[in-house]
């Protein structure tokens, strides 16, 4: 028998609760459906769709006691229509640190990354069309020709 899943979000540990959440609904347009000290869910709805994302305070006691560290080594990937619009407000208006500058790649992505305020990585990602070479590594086309 298979799982069914209901949802399905990532959950940032941190000892920056509200300054994380406050990140996320500032400047990716999350709304808080929950807040507490220790916890915030958050949801952006947009078209159709619905995206998660939690902040937890890493040394909650529903965290097992030798993982109560914030988190490291994870990237929040946001795939968007117009990376170019969303560099010029993230990165020269709002001026949030630049990890990475926009470019275009080989695989097919125009991006750049930022971090929040936890380390955590955040690659914004336009798709564009991959070169030939890496065109035949994709299973289904994923970029428009435009």
């Amino acid at each position: 028998m298979q799982m069914q899943t209901n949802s399905f979000y990532p959950v940032i540990l941190t000892d920056k609760v509200a300054e994380s959440a406050d990140f996320y609904s500032k400047y990716f347009n999350f709304e808080k459906v929950y807040e507490a000290d220790w916890y915030v869910s958050l949801k952006l709805t947009q078209d159709k769709h619905d995206y998660e994302l939690a902040i937890l305070n890493s040394k909650h006691t529903t965290i097992p006691e030798a993982y109560q560290r914030r988190v490291q080594g994870l990237i929040l990937n946001f795939e968007v229509d117009d990376v170019d619009t969303e560099y010029q407000r993230l990165v020269v208006e709002e001026r949030l640190p630049l990890e990475l500058d926009i470019r275009d790649e080989e695989f097919g992505q125009r991006h750049f990354i930022i971090s929040d305020p936890n380390g955590v990585l955040i690659d914004l990602i336009k798709i564009i069309p991959p070169s030939e070479e890496e065109s035949d590594k994709y299973v289904e086309k994923v970029w428009s020709e435009d």
